[in-house]
C-alpha cells in the first residue's frame, strides 16, 4: 500500500499581479501561505515552488541519507542539509540545477564510506528520483 499525500493552490489575477495562496491541510504546516510573481522572481515575503521543492529535497535526501547509513551500521549523530534549486529563464522558465550541501556527525564511518553512501542517498531518494531531469550535485563532508 502507498501513501498520498497532496496540498492545494489557489490563484487570483494575472501572473504579475495576482496572488496565491498554498495549503497543506493534512499536516496543516501551510495554510493561504502566500506566494507570488514577487516572491518568485523577486524579494518580497511568501513562499515559491523553487522553495518547496529544495525543502522536500533537502528533507528527502536528509532521511535516505540517515536510513543508508543506519543499515551500513552507522547510525548518524547529526545531517544538516542544504538543497539550493536554481530557476534559469534561458528559453523560457526551467529548473536547470540542484545543489545538495551536507555535512554530518557520524562516529565510526571514514570518508570512502559516507561519500559511497550519500551518493547512493543523492540517487535513490524518491524526491532526486522524481527530479531525474534535472542535475544533481552533492558536496558531503563529514564533521568532527
Amino acid at each position: 500500500m502507498g501513501i498520498a499525500r497532496h496540498a492545494t493552490a489557489h490563484w487570483s489575477g494575472d501572473l504579475k499581479t495576482g496572488k496565491g495562496t498554498l495549503s497543506t491541510p493534512q499536516s496543516g504546516l501551510m495554510s493561504d501561505t502566500r506566494y507570488a510573481f514577487s516572491s518568485r522572481f523577486g524579494d518580497e515575503t511568501g513562499t515559491n515552488p523553487e522553495e518547496l521543492i529544495a525543502a522536500a529535497h533537502a528533507g528527502c535526501f536528509t532521511m535516505a541519507l540517515s536510513a543508508k547509513l543506519t543499515e551500513a551500521g552507522f547510525p548518524p549523530e547529526s545531517l544538516d542539509t542544504r538543497a539550493d534549486v536554481d530557476l534559469s529563464m534561458d528559453g523560457g522558465p526551467q529548473i536547470s540545477s540542484i545543489r545538495l550541501k551536507t555535512r554530518a556527525k557520524v562516529p565510526g564511518i571514514d570518508a570512502a564510506k559516507f561519500r559511497e553512501l550519500a551518493d547512493d542517498a543523492k540517487q535513490n531518494c524518491p524526491v532526486s528520483k522524481a527530479l531525474s531531469a534535472v542535475p544533481v550535485s552533492l558536496d558531503a563532508e563529514l564533521e568532527a
